[in-house]
């Protein structure tokens, strides 16, 4: 095993722990994670969510995230080693320049992060998801595992600079797999978005359900 492999071990044991008892963290699976590469698609709404995703997802996987975020040393070294790539703003403004890069990272092997809400919720709740990563599974013909995380808006809202003790918890859905119709026709991305939307806004009832029955007891 490489030195950046027990590097990533041991980052993602120590988040992982850390999650679980400061907040109670949950994983839960609706079925068994295949060996396929993903594109795997989660809500939105802390700088958290990148964190919790990564250490529940069994493989390393890599995704954008802003470069403010590794101005700090203990952050940037950590969410680099889960699998963070630095991103300038002027960067990720442009569409095409971003679908170009997650592409890319789904070329070279990897398991690739997409938060398809485009930005981080403002109210916690599930926000209208944009065609990008439709477009990026269409091109790339790849599975779509949706997943859903509950209560880091609590635990981290946005402007927050401290982690509350909030319960959380994370679903992985079903993957979500198309024919090569739908991949190769332009208006097979409709069919992919709904497809995911319906999935993502099935998970976000589940996990409020499952929220309000354990604040009753």
């Amino acid at each position: 095993m490489s030195q950046n492999r027990v590097f990533y071990a041991f980052v993602r044991s120590f988040f992982r722990l850390l999650l679980m008892l400061w907040n109670r963290c949950s994983a839960r699976w609706e079925e068994p994670l295949s060996d396929e590469r993903m594109i795997v698609a989660c809500n939105h709404c802390s700088n958290l969510d990148p964190l919790v995703v990564g250490c529940f997802f069994p493989r390393r996987m890599r995704y954008f995230a802003k470069e403010e975020l590794f101005q700090s040393w203990f952050l940037g070294t950590s969410i680099r080693a889960l699998g963070a790539v630095p991103v300038s703003r002027a960067s990720s403004a442009s569409a095409a320049g971003a679908l170009k890069g997650f592409m890319k990272l789904y070329q070279e092997g990897n398991d690739v992060l997409i938060f398809p809400e485009g930005g981080r919720s403002l109210d916690g709740k599930l926000q209208p998801l944009e065609a990008g990563v439709a477009l990026v599974a269409a091109h790339e013909q790849a599975p779509i595992l949706p997943v859903f995380i509950h209560g880091s808006f609590k635990a981290m809202p946005p402007g927050a600079h401290f982690v509350w003790p909030s319960k959380i918890s994370v679903t992985f859905g079903k993957p979500l797999r198309f024919s090569d119709e739908v991949y190769k026709n332009r208006e097979g991305r409709e069919v992919i978005m709904e497809k995911l939307t319906e999935a993502m806004r099935a998970l976000e009832s589940e996990a409020s359900d499952a929220g309000l029955k354990t604040a009753s007891e």
